[in-house]
C-alpha cells in the first residue's frame, strides 16, 4: 500500500517542501531509501525501526521502499524521521492514511519513539506560509521557535505516540500560543558589559559611538591592552535594536546553522561573532558539501569582530571584499549556488607592530621598519578601503586608570543612536529605500549622492583632503557616509564642514598615520 507525507527540507538557510512517498509490498524484509539522501537519512532506517517498536507499534516484515520527492534535489538531516515512521505506519494500515493529508511533519525520533529537535524549524515554518496547509507538527523543544510565525498553527510533541493519538483526536491539543514580537525588541534593557567600564578613551568610544549610529566599518589600532577588545565588546550595548523582521531573519540563519537553542525561540539581541583568526576561508564566508552559513552570515545584522586583524591569512581576508560590498555572499558548488545574507557591522583590531609598541612615548618599540611594514602589509589596501573608520587606541596614563569618577554609560549612548537611526530610517525611506532597518553605511552610490549634498566650503576640504591624501572613489564615498552619520548624531539636516573634518580624521592609515 502506498502513503505519503509532507514535510521540508532545508537548502542553505531556506526550507522547501518535500513528500515522502512510502511503499509497503510483499516481499523479503527490506527498505531502501531513495530520492538523493544523505548518510543520516540513510540511518533514519534504524532510528525509525526501533522508534516504533518501542512505541508499540509493527514494523512490517516486507518490502519497504521510501522516495524523497524531489528525487533531484540533494536532501539532509535528520528531520525526516517523523515523516518516514508516520508513512510507514500508513502504508503498512497502522493508522489512516488520511489523517496526515493536513499536515506537515517534522521532527528526529530517538529509538525510544521521543522526538527530538531540528535545525531549521524557523525556516519551515515561514516556508509553510506560502502553502495551503497550514499546520505544522514538530518536537515539542522546537514549538517557541515555530510559533512565531503568523499564519499557521504550531503543534508540539513529546513522542510518537502521543503523535498518533492526537491525529485521531485533533481536538485533544491546540496549537501553540503565537508569539506576538512585534515592539518587543525597541523596549529591551541593556544587559551585560557597559561603555561604563572604560576608562578613558573618549575619542575611541566618540569614534564607535558613530561606528554604530550608521552601522560603519572600524579598525581599532593600539598596543596590547589598550581597550580595543573591552571596547569591541560593548558596542551591541549601543546598536539599534533588531526589528521584527531582522529578528525573524537572524534567528533562520542560526536554527538552519544548528546553532539557536530550541527552547528560546527568536534571538532577541543583535550577534555578536568573533572567529579566531585560525578560521579558514569555507568557515568565514560559509560553504561545504551541503552549503551551511559561514560566521558572515551568523553576524548578519549584527557585529563580525576580528581581533589581531594581521594574524589571519591573507586569503581568509581577502574572502570579505565581496559581502562588505554587497551585503550578501553567493556559495557556487557542481550542483548548486546558494546565496546567504552576510550585512554586518566589521569591528577589526590590530597591533601598530609585531611587538606592538611602536610610537609609545617611550620609544620602546623593537621592531624593525621592514618588520613593520612586513605586518601591516598583511592587510591589503582594498581591504582597508572598505573599512570606513580607523581610530588610534593610544595607552591609557596613570591618571585615567585611577579615575573613579562615573563615565557614560551605555544607555545614554543608545538614546543618541536611536534618535540618529530613526533620522536615517526618515530620509531613506523618503529617498524609496525599501530595507526593513536602513542604515547610513549600507546606501549605495547615488543614495549617498542624493543624502549627502556639500556646500561649497565642504566641497573644498574635501578636494584638498582627496587631492592629498590620493583616496579612492570607494574612500570618498566612505567619507561622505561618516560624515552624514555624525550629522545625524548632531541633528543636522545638512552636512557642514565640521562634520567631514571628522570624517577624513578617521582615515588614519590614507595619511599613512598610526
Amino acid at each position: 500500500m502506498l502513503a505519503k507525507v509532507h514535510t521540508f527540507s532545508i537548502l542553505g538557510i531556506d526550507a522547501f517542501p518535500v513528500e515522502i512517498e512510502v511503499d509497503v509490498a510483499n516481499g523479503l524484509p527490506n527498505i531502501a531509501i531513495v530520492g538523493l539522501p544523505d548518510s543520516t537519512i540513510k540511518e533514519s532506517k534504524e532510528r525509525v525501526r526501533s522508534g516504533l517498536k518501542n512505541s508499540e507499534f509493527t514494523y512490517p516484515a516486507d518490502k519497504i521502499t521510501i522516495n524523497l520527492a524531489p528525487a533531484n534535489i540533494r536532501k539532509e538531516g535528520s528531520s525526516f524521521d517523523l515523516a518516514i515512521a508516520l508513512g510507514i505506519l500508513a502504508a503498512s494500515k497502522q493508522i489512516d492514511k488520511a489523517l496526515l493529508d493536513d499536515y506537515f511533519f517534522i521532527g528526529e525520533l530517538s529509538l525510544y519513539g521521543e522526538l527530538r529537535a531540528v535545525k531549521g524549524a524557523l525556516s519551515m515554518a515561514l516556508a509553510l506560509r506560502r502553502k495551503k496547509i497550514k499546520r505544522l507538527v514538530l518536537p515539542l523543544d522546537n514549538a517557541n521557535e515555530a510559533s512565531v510565525v503568523e499564519g499557521i498553527k504550531v503543534y508540539g510533541i513529546k513522542t510518537l505516540r502521543d503523535l498518533v493519538a492526537f491525529l485521531y483526536q485533533p481536538d485533544s491539543l491546540p496549537p501553540a500560543a503565537h508569539c506576538n514580537i512585534q515592539g518587543h525588541y525597541g523596549t529591551r534593557l541593556i544587559d551585560g558589559p557597559d561603555f561604563c567600564d572604560v576608562k578613558g578613551q573618549m575619542a575611541a568610544k566618540r569614534a564607535l559611538e558613530i561606528a554604530a549610529g550608521g552601522m560603519h566599518n572600524i579598525l581599532l589600532i593600539g598596543p596590547p591592552g589598550s581597550g580595543k577588545t573591552m571596547l569591541a565588546k560593548r558596542v551591541t550595548t549601543i546598536l539599534p535594536p533588531l526589528s521584527k523582521e531582522e529578528a525573524l531573519e537572524t534567528t533562520k540563519i542560526h536554527s538552519s546553522a544548528g546553532l539557536l537553542d530550541p527552547k528560546a525561540g527568536l534571538i532577541e539581541s543583535r550577534p555578536f561573532r568573533s572567529p579566531h583568526h585560525t578560521i579558514s576561508n569555507i568557515a568565514l564566508v560559509g560553504g561545504g558539501s551541503f552549503p551551511q552559513a559561514g560566521e558572515i552570515s551568523l553576524a548578519h545584522n549584527g557585529i563580525l569582530f576580528l581581533d589581531e586583524l594581521p594574524e589571519f591569512r591573507r586569503d581568509v581576508l581577502e574572502v570579505l571584499r565581496q559581502p562588505l560590498e554587497d551585503g550578501q555572499i553567493r556559495v557556487a558548488r557542481a550542483a548548486r549556488s546558494i546565496t546567504f545574507p552576510s550585512r554586518f557591522m566589521l569591528i577589526c583590531a590590530m597591533n601598530p607592530c609585531p611587538c606592538g609598541r611602536f610610537g609609545q612615548p617611550d620609544n620602546s618599540c623593537t621592531c624593525t621598519p621592514r618588520q613593520i611594514h612586513r605586518y601591516r602589509s598583511k592587510i591589503s589596501g582594498p581591504l582597508l578601503d572598505r573599512i570606513d573608520i580607523h581610530m588610534d587606541v593610544p595607552s591609557l596614563k596613570y591618571q585615567e586608570l585611577a579615575d573613579n569618577r562615573p563615565s557614560e554609560d551605555s544607555a545614554a549612548i543608545k538614546e543618541r543612536i536611536l534618535c540618529c537611526h530613526a533620522i536615517q530610517k526618515e530620509r531613506l525611506y523618503a529617498a524609496g529605500v525599501k530595507e526593513e532597518a536602513p542604515f547610513n553605511a549600507f546606501m549605495d552610490h547615488r543614495q549617498t549622492r542624493r543624502s549627502c549634498v556639500l556646500d561649497r566650503e565642504c566641497s573644498s576640504l574635501l578636494k584638498s583632503a582627496i587631492d592629498e591624501l590620493h583616496l579612492s572613489s570607494r574612500a570618498f564615498d566612505k567619507i561622505l557616509k561618516v560624515a552624514r552619520t555624525i550629522a545625524d548624531l548632531a541633528g543636522k539636516d545638512h552636512i557642514h564642514a565640521t562634520h567631514v573634518a571628522e570624517a577624513i580624521q578617521y582615515r588614519g592609515l590614507d595619511r599613512h598615520q598610526i
